[in-house]
């Protein structure tokens, strides 16, 4: 197509996966160097793109201010009669966002194949599940313009961090195959907090504050423990983890985060798979799974098989101690 002046992309809706698409924003600069480029982030984790690669106007959506397939084509509307895009890129797989680009009306409008989008959008490719989450982005836009495409880092840009010695801990995730049985987050602290001196931190957001208060009364030692839970904005978060000296986190959001703010990151995997999943900067990530379940790794919020997953309570805190020394040290 003719030069490409305006871009337009729609960022995922989860907080781990909207850091991962910082490197598919690099990505479409780098092959666009003179495009104009604006980005559609969901409220609520839009304060992410502070921290984003250079662009140009950002744009919130409010899924409680246009709910559902409505209001994607009213809030598509109101962004068609703004501006007129060459390109909309739609890494979101759902309907409500591929109805949100067929009503922006770019000239082109690429994304995934899932169910009937491929009425919505005019270039649909099928999403690669051998790569990393970083790499399905990267790959779309590599399909599109029919190149090899390098994959940039995931980076979060935050820069005068006071660096702290502190030792953040997240116990949490939004599905409770990912989260930490409470006896198990107990357990893990207490092994932790015997055998470093460094303050630990534990975090959580309002919704937590509750479980993570309740692992935090029962430890056996809480001295230079603080629990933060519900108490921190997400931008508080990130600027905690930014000065942190290592963080210890489940399958989560919190856990990208930290890694693309350069943080020593050591994550303990239950369900969900660590090849597609896990923080993609390796030399800042250690991932810890147990491996010996049949069912391991599913990819399902609730374990089907135990109903508390085994996958996480059988996990060896000695191990967990060992590699948190190594992080430290």
């Amino acid at each position: 197509m003719k030069e490409v002046k305006n871009i337009l992309i729609r960022l995922p809706n989860w907080l781990g996966d909207m850091v991962m698409a910082t490197s598919f924003v690099e990505a479409v600069k780098n092959y666009y160097p003179n495009a104009a480029i604006d980005l559609i982030s969901k409220k609520g984790i839009d304060f992410l793109l502070d921290y984003f690669p250079a662009h140009d106007e950002r744009i919130v959506f409010s899924k409680d201010e246009f709910e559902g397939l409505k209001g994607a084509i009213a809030f598509g509307l109101k962004i068609r009669k703004q501006k007129k895009y060459d390109l909309f890129f739609c890494l979101p797989d759902s309907l409500s966002a591929a109805t949100m680009g067929a009503a922006v009306n770019a000239k082109k409008s690429i994304g995934f194949k899932k169910n009937v989008r491929f009425l919505l959008l005019t270039n649909i490719y099928r999403k690669n599940k051998k790569l990393h989450r970083v790499e399905e982005y990267i790959d779309l836009l590599g399909r599109f313009v029919k190149n090899k495409i390098e994959v940039p880092p995931v980076v979060l840009n935050l820069h005068g961090n006071l660096i702290s010695n502190n030792l953040v801990i997240n116990i949490n995730s939004e599905a409770s195959s990912r989260r930490l049985p409470k006896e198990k987050a107990i357990s893990i602290i207490n092994i932790i907090r015997k055998n470093i001196d460094n303050e630990i931190v534990l975090v959580g957001s309002p919704g937590e504050a509750a479980f993570v208060s309740e692992v935090y009364e029962s430890l056996s030692n809480k001295n230079n423990i603080v629990n933060l839970a519900g108490q921190t904005s997400l931008p508080q978060l990130v600027n905690l983890f930014a000065n942190s000296k290592a963080v210890l986190s489940t399958d989560s959001g919190p856990a990208h985060v930290s890694n693309a703010l350069g943080k020593k990151t050591l994550v303990l995997f239950g369900a969900g798979d660590e090849h597609n999943t896990a923080p993609y900067n390796k030399s800042f990530c250690t991932v810890i799974r147990l491996g010996k379940l049949v069912c391991e790794p599913c990819v399902n919020n609730h374990c089907a098989v135990y109903g508390i997953p085994e996958c996480l309570l059988q996990l060896d805190e000695n191990l967990i101690l060992k590699e948190i020394q190594k992080i430290l040290a």
